[in-house]
């Protein structure tokens, strides 16, 4: 494989910044510098359309204008507000970091620094620290490694930490000019409109005459596909007991999914087929969940935290729990 410097040329980066300030979406986190509104927005658009995240981000930021807001609010109201986006362990991560930020004065100004937060994960700490501060550092997602297979004809292994650094190198030298921020939200915009996963519009693309996948007739084999995950069976009996309006439950110590959240107590084990007969059947990562729901009239246990049934969302928003709690009023 090439070198980095021998891959990219001189003008990469200018013919792609062009084409962005023609051509890019008006999205409210592009017209801030301020790191606490960025980081909101990049966090919600983990695993999330645009589309469905805009209301999401005007609601959360109405709620919570800053840091001191968000940290200061109680974890309950953080999920009632995030309750739709799905991926809950980034609005508790989200309410962590607050926390962290509001207590050490605000943000550092550096992607390491930033990397030390709960939830600062390589890309969100990027991606803060290049729009908010103009950090020469390269912002890898889905989109970008996308763009940057093709165009430089890699067939490399991203998800694999090692190989993910070839990606990296080359997005770090092309954020090398004096507006990182508008070259990497230039390449995320390239793959999100433009160098899409299937049938990409090639022709409108500022790289085209370049792009080594388009030259080699690779573009719908790069990148490469990360291997299926292979999934766990699992069969749980939640134990939901409902009195005066109000359902018991515990935070998880057993669950291999939910960690550290209010669900339903119960027996859970992992099963090498699914079972015969389940109530409610639900995926969660690389969990495949088998219910068989156990109505209960009480619950003994002095772990137990009766919530009334108005305000279980509050407590847990997920999908998985409104299902179970839905089945067993039938």
């Amino acid at each position: 494989m090439k070198s980095t410097l021998q891959q990219i040329r001189p003008d990469d980066q200018s013919s792609l910044i062009s084409w962005y300030h023609d051509n890019h979406r008006d999205l409210p986190w592009r017209r801030t510098q301020d790191p606490y509104k960025i980081w909101i927005s990049e966090v919600m658009l983990q695993q999330t359309t645009v589309v469905t995240v805009l209301p999401y981000y005007e609601r959360f930021l109405k709620a919570f204008p800053n840091i001191k807001k968000l940290a200061q609010a109680p974890l309950e109201k953080v999920l009632e507000l995030w309750s739709g986006l799905g991926y809950y362990s980034r609005a508790r991560n989200l309410h962590k970091a607050a926390q962290a930020l509001h207590q050490n004065g605000g943000f550092p100004q550096t992607a390491t620094e930033l990397e030390q937060l709960p939830g600062f994960g390589p890309y969100t700490s990027r991606a803060v620290a290049t729009f908010a501060f103009q950090e020469k550092v390269g912002v890898l997602d889905g989109n970008v490694i996308r763009v940057l297979c093709r165009r430089y004809g890699l067939s490399v292994q991203h998800w694999i930490p090692k190989e993910k650094q070839v990606l990296q190198k080359i997005a770090d030298d092309l954020a090398q000019v004096k507006t990182p921020d508008i070259l990497n939200q230039a390449l995320m915009e390239l793959g999100a409109t433009l160098c899409t996963p299937q049938n990409p519009s090639c022709l409108l693309c500022p790289w085209v005459s370049r792009c080594q996948a388009r030259q080699s007739s690779t573009i719908a084999l790069l990148p490469l596909k990360k291997p299926r995950a292979t999934f766990e069976t699992w069969v749980w009996q939640p134990q939901v007991a409902i009195q005066k309006g109000k359902v018991a439950l515990v935070q998880n110590p057993d669950l291999p999914f939910l960690k550290g959240q209010w669900v339903f107590p119960g027996p859970i084990q992992k099963m090498k087929s699914k079972p015969a007969r389940f109530d409610v059947k639900h995926g969660i990562t690389k969990y495949d969940i088998y219910i068989q729901v156990r109505k209960k009239k009480s619950l003994s246990s002095q772990d137990v935290k009766w919530v009334p049934l108005d305000q279980v969302k509050k407590i847990n928003p997920t999908s998985l729990i409104q299902k179970i709690l839905e089945h067993s009023q039938k």
